[in-house]
């Protein structure tokens, strides 16, 4: 009988597989798409990385994280070329990449001149909120960039005929993905700065993978939707998409047809606003006339009275008067047996040489009045 061969322990066996892990797979470059990715509080990163038929376990430590260019875009789906050497962790016997560095790839390298160009356009202010104008509330003329096939334009018409069907809408006809798209689109932003009027514009596509849709991540495009003089919506893709487009436009939709909702109100739900604002005006205004009836009603009751007591004391001050000129009237005194001798011209007689002889005087008594005649030396 064959003699058995020495079995090797768990940790012999484990020990052997590290070492020849990590000797023949010292400092090597391994392809494939990130999954479970996971910062820690320490700064390690933590993911797998996987292909269609089988996955491995990452750690890339703090240090090597913090110095890689591309660190903002390694998430859950992108697909990277990792540097990294392969060690084995004996405990688990399970093997592990010690990554130092990475690089996007593919749509990956999309991802990172989108990042790029992201976080330069963002240093300039471009994307700054401050720059945003509002969107009229009630346009009457819209402009929409996008292509005339597909459903993108006629799902939006559709909207817009059912929320405010007077309205005058313009399509220029664009490319949207490939090779001169972006230059269609600009030509179409252009049009619309010096025809049709519109109040407001709509750059419009619907979705795609993030190479359809990269042509809104085009430069010269997001500076011509910046330097539009007409506000702007940006609706490209699905609610998950975004693209620069988004950031420098005024407003972002997540849909195109979410973008037409936007873009102009409810017809009947105005209407019924407009009512419930006449109601509650008319109600307001009828609230105000009661009020000032009453008000009307206490100051015509004041003013009645203060017209008694007006009346009252201008009587009082007319009696007193009226009693002061009797006393001080000249009149007065005839009551008392006094008489009063005038003149013919009227004037009063107060002594002998007032008067001539035979001039005829009047005599007035409290009670009627006798002529005379004056006799000097009778």
């Amino acid at each position: 009988m064959a003699e058995t061969p020495k079995p090797f322990s768990v940790s012999s066996l484990t020990a052997a597989m590290k070492s020849l892990l990590e000797t023949k797979f010292l400092k090597i470059y391994v392809e494939g798409e990130i999954s479970g990715f996971k910062r820690y509080p320490s700064g390690h990163v933590y993911f797998t990385l996987k292909d269609e038929s089988a996955q491995i376990s990452a750690v890339m430590f703090s240090s090597y994280f913090e110095r890689c260019r591309v660190k903002a875009a390694l998430k859950d789906g992108a697909k990277v070329l990792l540097y990294a050497t392969v060690s084995l962790y004996q405990a688990r016997g399970s093997a592990q990449l010690n990554v130092f560095a990475a690089k996007l790839v593919g749509e990956g390298d999309l991802m990172q001149r989108y990042l790029e160009l992201k976080a330069k356009l963002e240093a300039e202010g471009l994307f700054d909120p401050r720059r945003k104008r509002p969107l009229p509330f009630m346009p009457r003329r819209i402009g929409i960039v996008s292509s005339e096939a597909g459903a993108v334009i006629h799902d939006m018409i559709n909207v817009f005929k059912r929320r405010f069907p007077a309205l005058e809408i313009r399509l220029f006809p664009a490319l949207v993905q490939g090779e001169g798209a972006a230059e269609s689109i600009i030509a179409g932003i252009e049009y619309f700065q010096r025809n049709f009027s519109p109040e407001l514009l709509i750059v419009a596509r619907g979705g795609g993978s993030f190479e359809d849709l990269f042509c809104f991540n085009d430069e010269r495009l997001v500076r011509a939707i910046a330097l539009s003089k007409i506000p702007t919506i940006s609706a490209v893709g699905h609610e998950t998409d975004f693209t620069l487009c988004d950031f420098a436009a005024d407003k972002r939709a997540g849909t195109p047809s979410i973008a037409a909702e936007i873009a102009v109100p409810q017809l009947n739900d105005l209407k019924a606003r407009i009512e419930n604002s006449l109601h509650r005006l008319s109600a307001a205004l009828r609230a105000k006339g009661e009020n000032y009836a009453i008000k009307i009603d206490r100051l015509t009751d004041r003013l009645e009275y203060a017209l008694v007591r007006y009346v009252e004391r201008g009587e009082a001050r007319l009696n007193t008067a009226r009693r002061s000129l009797e006393l001080l009237s000249p009149y007065s005194v005839l009551e008392r047996g006094y008489s009063l001798t005038l003149k013919s011209d009227g004037a009063v007689v107060k002594s002998e040489e007032d008067v001539r002889d035979g001039e005829t005087i009047s005599v007035r008594l409290s009670s009627g009045e006798i002529k005379a005649v004056v006799r000097k030396n009778y």
